[in-house]
């Protein structure tokens, strides 16, 4: 075993321990929600929110106006016309895509500590917002309720972020980063357990609780609320991937999912969603830009 394997694996038991123990201990430490993030949470559960109540919101902060109007007039969302006002953006885009992307951007920015890991959580926006437009477009097919769709498969993986949050408040000391490997297997062990806590603790909509707690491959088929937000998030998450990466998966591994069953889609359904994955890494490319 060479000295850097053996550091590699002192440093996961230490990290991994520490996070267990909190787990147990249920006083895993969460940073302060911003308050206007908060407040856009909530609007993209409220079915009497308006898009003056998220424009008023996103006027507070320029970046996230600036977002906005560049997300508008992207020839991703195939604009004819430019957007003249944040108010016509926020019409044109449609509330909850708003609300749900702005609160994920507040997120990556201003909440989370991913110092020396840039990159990789990038990646991981990246795949959470694939999730959110796949979890969207699949709802609208299956008649399901596409706003809630998007909000869950946007945040199905939020653990991961307070897991490099956390790793990053064990090693602020040091001058040294642990491997991306090792912060890999620590979301094996420990972000499905973060992404709970944050979701009872950070007041996310039930549904996205049950997506949360349910979506993976040995689970979805436990939810067996109406909205079938855990089965739509697990067929996203997986469509996620193959956008991220197609090397993972293949296609003929995505229409064999034991979820296309449960949910009912059909082979046509299918070809619609896998051409997809152009048009959403535009999008995506366009809003983290």
């Amino acid at each position: 075993m060479s000295t850097t394997t053996k550091i590699d694996h002192e440093s996961f038991n230490e990290l991994l321990l520490a996070i267990i123990d909190k787990l147990q201990k249920q006083d895993f430490d969460l940073p302060s929600l911003p308050h206007t993030a908060s407040r856009i949470l909530a609007l993209t559960s409220d079915s009497n929110a308006d898009a003056v109540q998220l424009t008023e919101l996103l006027q507070q902060n320029p970046i996230l106006t600036a977002k906005t109007f560049k997300t508008s007039n992207s020839a991703a969302w195939a604009a004819t016309k430019k957007s003249e006002s944040l108010s016509h953006a926020v019409a044109w885009l449609g509330l909850p895509t708003v609300a749900g992307t702005a609160y994920a951007l507040y997120l990556k920015s201003e909440v989370f500590d991913i110092r020396g890991y840039e990159q990789e959580v990038q990646g991981l926006w990246t795949h959470a917002l694939a999730a959110g437009f796949y979890a969207k477009s699949i709802a609208d097919h299956i008649e399901q309720d596409a706003n809630t769709a998007f909000l869950c498969g946007l945040l199905h993986g939020i653990g991961k972020q307070l897991v490099v949050h956390t790793v990053n408040e064990y090693q602020k000391n040091s001058s040294e980063r642990i491997p991306w490997t090792i912060m890999l297997a620590l979301f094996k062990e420990s972000s499905m357990e973060v992404g709970r806590r944050i979701a009872i603790t950070w007041k996310f909509p039930d549904s996205v609780k049950k997506a949360i707690n349910l979506y993976e491959d040995h689970a979805f088929y436990l939810d067996t609320s109406t909205t079938k937000s855990a089965s739509i998030t697990n067929l996203a998450h997986h469509l996620a991937t193959h956008c991220v990466d197609p090397q993972t998966t293949s296609e003929d591994t995505l229409r064999s999912l034991p979820v296309i069953q449960a949910l009912n889609i059909q082979e046509s359904t299918m070809d619609v969603l896998l051409q997809l994955h152009g048009p959403i890494r535009t999008q995506i490319k366009t809003i983290l830009s």
